[in-house]
């Protein structure tokens, strides 16, 4: 019996080029290597409420005094293995959420995020040498949630019989730059996780984040390495090096092998 090589598997045939199919297309994202960021750790910042009940407690003083509640957060996209990967934090080891946080009543929205998005992530100290305070690239908003009462539950839409909803959060496409430090809170983790690892992933991290993979499909990508030049785009070709992509834990914990994680094998 003949042994197949690998050379035989590829096709003779070039591949037949559509015509372009690039129409009303938003601009092409350009996204980095996750190795050209410097990730590190900074002071404890503790939740501000004890419990869910205390935190919708919370939320209603804010609307009794200054109406419905503002929140912004940011959808940070970078690569690993020409594959995009999106920034978020992890906290007490279960609950997931994007790097952000809800507006002061007094804040400018773009400015004020650019504001929350420091608190969280911005490095400090002699980590932070060369960073300027708000230098981020606030992008397309790419999905509104809405809260129609003081309650957990979120939709991305108002339901009909709601004219007061008591939050807006607003989802917000961030351009990473070439390289950047980023600092977490220690109580915290900063996590690197694949779009594949999100996609209908709602028993692990909610309808809001497993829909990121719908929200950044409008647009095409262009990966590039660490010497800056474009190795792979949309439609692009996989992992060069043979290796799948996975969850990694930046700042705070080692990486985590998701099939681990999850108890599967």
């Amino acid at each position: 019996m003949s042994t197949i090589t690998p050379t035989a598997l590829q096709s003779t045939q070039p591949p037949i080029i559509p015509l372009n199919f690039n129409g009303n297309q938003p601009e092409t994202i350009r996204l980095y290597p996750l190795s050209n960021y410097t990730f590190g750790v900074k002071e404890t910042q503790p939740e501000e409420d004890p419990s869910v009940l205390a935190r919708l407690k919370r939320l209603e003083e804010h609307y009794q005094a200054h109406g419905m509640r503002r929140t912004c957060e940011g959808i940070l996209v970078c690569h690993e293995h020409n594959h995009p990967h999106i920034l978020m934090l992890q906290i007490a080891n279960a609950f997931f959420k994007l790097p952000g946080d809800y507006l002061r009543p007094e804040d400018d929205e773009v400015e004020g995020f650019k504001a929350r998005l420091d608190e969280r992530l911005a490095p400090v100290g002699s980590l932070g040498e060369g960073n300027k305070a708000a230098d981020w690239q606030v992008g397309d908003c790419l999905a509104q949630w809405w809260r129609p009462n003081f309650e957990t539950f979120m939709y991305p839409f108002v339901p009909a019989h709601i004219t007061r909803p008591k939050e807006c959060k607003k989802l917000y496409f961030i351009q990473l730059p070439h390289s950047k430090v980023l600092s977490v809170p220690k109580n915290m983790k900063l996590l690197a996780v694949p779009l594949f690892e999100l996609y209908e992933n709602t028993q692990r991290y909610g309808p809001q984040l497993s829909a990121i993979p719908h929200l950044l499909s409008r647009y095409n990508f262009e990966f590039v390495n660490e010497d800056g030049e474009v190795v792979a785009m949309t439609p692009g070709s996989g992992p060069t090096d043979g290796e799948v992509p996975k969850t990694k834990v930046l700042a705070g914990g080692d990486d985590i092998d998701m099939k681990t994680e999850n108890g599967t094998h």
